[in-house]
């Protein structure tokens, strides 16, 4: 009768699905499988409506706000002669910013070292990263003068994704503001 009675198997489903402290775990797996099934077909979701893009340019108003900010150092830099903002396209899985590298001719996708160089700017400063579900967060990458986003007072913590919604705004640099939108 040994055999008869060894229903293992039935109490084992219970189990994982029914202890608390195993819900999480057996939660997560499954997401991180659908990023790449889900990017083709897609949900109609942003591939579909409308392209992410970005605009690009000074901001007096940031600038304003980081010559208050900043030390002694700051007094000789100014506000370049209006440049019209930049429009450029969102296309993943990352959009790095920064200046380009004269020595190495490195270039970042968003090069914040043309006409109007933002001397602030790092080379790598940050990156744009694509998340799973098609919306954009930014990472700052540890750059000298830190990213803030939507005005705020506090950088973002370095290498900690920071997830964007349509019309945030990201500041980096002594006067240079991104601003998210759906073409």
């Amino acid at each position: 009768y040994g055999h008869g009675h060894g229903h293992q198997p039935p109490p084992a489903p219970p189990a994982p699905g029914g202890a608390p402290g195993q819900t999480g775990d057996w939660v997560l797996p499954p997401p991180a499988q659908q990023p790449p099934q889900q990017a083709p077909g897609g949900y109609g979701y942003p591939p579909r409506g409308g392209a992410w893009m970005v605009t690009v340019g000074p901001d007096p108003d940031y600038f304003q706000a980081m010559m208050r900010r900043s030390g002694p150092e700051a007094a000789q830099l100014s506000l370049p002669p209006y440049a019209p903002p930049r429009q450029l396209p969102l296309s993943g899985p990352q959009v790095t910013v920064g200046r380009r590298r004269q020595s190495t001719g490195e270039s970042p996708d968003i090069d914040l070292s043309q006409p109007s160089e933002d001397p602030g700017v790092s080379h790598q400063h940050a990156v744009l990263v694509q998340q799973p579900d098609g919306s954009w967060a930014v990472v700052d990458q540890d750059s000298t003068n830190g990213t803030t986003v939507n005005g705020s007072e506090d950088p973002i913590q370095p290498f900690v994704p920071v997830p964007l919604r349509e019309g945030d705004r990201v500041h980096v640099g002594a006067w240079t503001t991104i601003t998210l939108y759906r073409g």
